[in-house]
């Protein structure tokens, strides 16, 4: 593998924390469900999950790779992993806005596969190399509305990713314009009583199926549809409701960032709350009928409430209880 690393060592770091006697290496879960824990990933794992991802898109020793992402994470490290496994060349960038700023040394080439978390989306396709990008992922939180249009209306292939620390990165791609989520070469994924997805892989360390808090519709051909999380869904009247989905619903009519959160309710037990990221309160009567148009009465917001900034992960996720 032949590689430039501009992020101040720390791939450097992870290639020699790889390369030890050690069958392990160390990682950070992302913290968007609690205080992020440190785990250890066994080296086979990452592997065949590193080899999973270059089959899918084709990656062999003549591929160029591109990370403008932090080492420290699981998807930094698994792009080192996926050229190290292809033998092929991988330039490593400091993460920033304006990915693709180092390939002046490769600038006529086709760059295979990059990696990007959603606030680099702008700043890639702006970029002079954008024309020669095959192929991008997309991690970390998930694309807005918006986001998912550009990279749809780019002409280049991106693939939101579904994954965590755990699984080493993801373990199911969707292109962006479709909505269903397809697993990778050796993934089985069914749902449990709660409908929520529980993944079995073949061939790792630890063949235990991994159960999550993530809501999804299975199809009948292993495929899924995210809906959302378990432990965000908001009980209102008895009846069930998933932030993530109204968010969906809604989407467009709101030119702010946006988020649904829940709070007690004496009759109901719970209502929804709409967060607007700004300080000028939207004409409420006007978007409360907009709303009303797109969601049924126990999703409907009982409150709107303006912040002047909606608290995220590093990745960017919402920490919906950070209200």
């Amino acid at each position: 593998m032949r590689y430039r690393d501009n992020e101040a060592g720390e791939y450097g770091m992870f290639y020699a924390e790889w390369t030890d006697a050690s069958p392990d290496v160390s990682a950070h879960t992302s913290g968007s469900t609690g205080m992020p824990k440190k785990i250890m990933l066994p080296k086979h794992d990452m592997r065949l999950s590193a080899r999973a991802t270059n089959r899918f898109f084709g990656i062999g020793e003549n591929s160029l790779l591109v990370i403008p992402l932090s080492a420290r994470y699981i998807a930094g490290k698994m792009m080192m992993v996926r050229a190290l496994e292809a033998n092929c060349r991988l330039l490593c960038e400091s993460p920033s806005n304006h990915p693709l700023a180092g390939m002046d040394e490769w600038a006529g080439d086709d760059i295979d596969l990059v990696a990007i978390v959603p606030s680099q989306l702008d700043g890639l396709i702006e970029s002079p190399y954008f024309g020669n990008v095959r192929n991008v992922i997309v991690g970390g939180a998930p694309l807005s509305a918006k986001q998912e249009e550009k990279a749809v209306e780019s002409g280049v292939p991106f693939y939101a990713t579904y994954g965590m620390t755990e699984t080493c990165s993801h373990v199911a791609l969707r292109r962006c314009g479709d909505e269903w989520y397809k697993g990778l070469p050796g993934v089985v994924f069914s749902v449990d009583d709660r409908g929520c997805l529980v993944i079995e892989r073949n061939g790792v360390t630890d063949t235990t199926p991994l159960v999550t808090n993530d809501i999804v519709e299975l199809r009948g051909d292993g495929a899924f549809r995210w809906i959302g999380r378990a432990d965000n869904v908001i009980i209102s009247g008895g009846l069930k409701v998933s932030p993530e989905e109204v968010e969906r619903k809604i989407c467009g009519l709101i030119g702010s960032p946006y988020f649904i959160g829940g709070e007690c309710d004496d009759k109901w037990g719970e209502h929804t709350v709409l967060y607007i990221e700004g300080k000028e309160m939207p004409d409420e009567l006007s978007l409360l009928d907009s709303l009303k148009k797109v969601l049924k009465s126990h999703e409907m917001p009982r409150r709107i409430v303006m912040t002047d900034c909606i608290p995220r992960t590093e990745n960017g996720k919402i920490k919906r209880g950070g209200l």
